[in-house]
């Protein structure tokens, strides 16, 4: 996603920005950021491991259908309010500005621990990659502190991917992926054919939870569209078209791409396959059936792909603490605005500064780049977007009864109101089956709440309970900011 040029934006008239974006561009920034072979690559065989196994392609369908829902509510609420903000400038108008301001901190916690879960992802690929390649053998955490600093660079400088690199990346991450499930339909993959992952007896097998956890993640970002609304050629109708066509093509492809990992291994053999070699599966895949042509252009785009997300995720997190610092929320400095390069440089240092003192501390405490940091963290990044968009349905819902707005029953109320029991369920299922996810577990391997999974889980309760004090503290300091708050950080996204 490129959102750079919106995080620099102080909330002045002057640097309102705008523009003609089509559906199509958006479309594009969003899935970019998405970054679909990361989630192939890791996402996937992670979830087919620690998930519900054979059945963890129905978990992509399932969440596409519960977002689908949830976008119905999300696209009338832009129209309503014409605001380029995203989860917070919804729940601020629906539910007050507390909730608004709460909504903003947990945003924080969501990007924030999906940056760190693809770090640590990324250091097991390089170190994995460049050892097996006659390289030296070096932990993956310098790695990942190797992208931290390019990454700041970047940030710094106000460089980054242009719309057309990341393009052209992202033709590429989608045109091996379908060339690797063309190729296992061609064959008949190991043991032909089937819709075994779509059987209900594999569906709800293992830990469904946890997939489900896995499959929500994939989509994270595809919110982001409503971030463009000031750039967007016709807005009431772009936006709410790209989020349709981000969450149904995301939906689709992942749900394709990992059948089709299953088809390449068989029903009998892909638990085993993935168990063997989870970190490297995908590229094993792609060498069986493409070759090492394919293999070779497999690991090259995994490792751009994983590095156009974490850019893309920086960019969002320099922009949301921009946004934040111009409200009041954060300190002043974090809304400067470097002179020569017009980049929130003072955001993105804290962001770097953030994200390296990360990587450290997973070092010292000797965790695993996957098992433990990509694993442990997406899953802290999905619970938190699940209730973010939970309490967002139940934001539209109240907004339209409270303005008696001229929408229709279907998008004010009923598919909010789906899509928000679809969401309670798909986070209570993700807590229940936590533990299972940090390795929590007794004698006998059920789940029990231990200090790993409760420390966790208490994150996504204490940054929105943060928000309600700060905003509580700025009601009775600043009373003039206060009442602007939740605009202000909308017009500074």
């Amino acid at each position: 996603m490129s959102t750079t040029e919106r995080a620099v934006a102080p909330a002045t008239p002057a640097r309102a920005l705008t523009g003609s974006l089509g559906t199509g561009a958006i479309v594009l920034m969003v899935v970019a950021a998405a970054s679909p072979l990361t989630v192939v690559g890791g996402a996937a065989p992670l979830g087919v491991l620690f998930g519900n196994g054979v059945g963890y392609p129905a978990m992509y369908a399932f969440s596409a259908l519960v977002l689908v829902l949830f976008t119905v509510g999300l696209s009338a609420m832009s129209k309503a309010i014409p605001k380029p903000g995203a989860f917070f400038t919804y729940i601020g108008h629906g539910l007050g500005r507390p909730s608004g301001v709460a909504a903003a901190w947990l945003a924080i916690l969501t990007y924030t621990a999906i940056q760190a879960c693809v770090y640590g992802y990324i250091g097991a690929v390089l170190s994995g990659t460049i050892a097996g390649l006659g390289g030296p053998d070096l932990p993956w955490w310098l790695y990942s502190l190797a992208i931290v600093a390019i990454t700041g660079v970047l940030g710094y400088t106000h460089i980054e991917l242009s719309a057309r690199v990341l393009g052209v990346l992202l033709l590429g991450e989608v045109a091996i992926v379908v060339a690797l499930v063309v190729a296992v339909v061609a064959t008949g993959g190991a043991e032909g054919l089937s819709l075994a992952p779509f059987e209900p007896a594999n569906v709800f097998s293992g830990a469904p939870g946890v997939g489900l956890m896995f499959a929500i993640a994939a989509f994270i970002g595809f919110e982001s569209t409503a971030v463009f609304r000031s750039e967007a050629k016709d807005p009431d109708r772009t936006v709410p078209r790209a989020t349709y066509i981000a969450v149904i093509g995301v939906g689709v492809f992942y749900t394709v791409a990992s059948w089709a990992l299953i088809m390449a291994w068989g029903p009998s053999g892909a638990v085993d396959a993935v168990a063997a070699d989870y970190a490297n599966v995908v590229i094993l895949t792609t060498a069986q059936y493409l070759g090492p042509v394919g293999e070779a252009i497999m690991n090259v785009l995994l490792i751009t792909s994983i590095f156009a997300c974490i850019l893309s995720f920086h960019n969002v997190l320099t922009r949301y603490q921009h946004s934040m610092a111009t409200a009041g929320l954060l300190p002043d400095s974090l809304a400067r605005v470097h002179v020569r390069h017009g980049s929130p440089f003072v955001s993105s240092l804290a962001q770097t500064a953030t994200a390296g003192v990360l990587v450290v501390l997973f070092a010292v405490l000797g965790l695993d780049p996957v098992l433990h940091v990509f694993t442990w963290f997406a899953g802290v990044a999905t619970l938190a977007i699940v209730v973010l968009m939970a309490v967002t349905s139940i934001a539209v819902i109240v907004h339209f009864r409270r303005t008696r707005s001229a929408v229709g029953a279907w998008s004010a109320i009923v598919a909010p109101a789906l899509g928000f029991v679809g969401l309670v369920l798909c986070g209570v299922a993700i807590v229940a089956y936590f533990p299972l996810l940090v390795g929590d577990v007794d004698a006998a391997g059920a789940p029990v709440f231990g200090a790993v999974s409760v420390f966790l889980l208490a994150l996504v309760v204490l940054f929105p309970l943060f928000g309600y004090v700060q905003a509580a503290v700025l009601r009775a300091r600043r009373p003039e900011r206060y009442e602007l708050v939740i605009d202000t950080i909308a017009e500074g996204a």
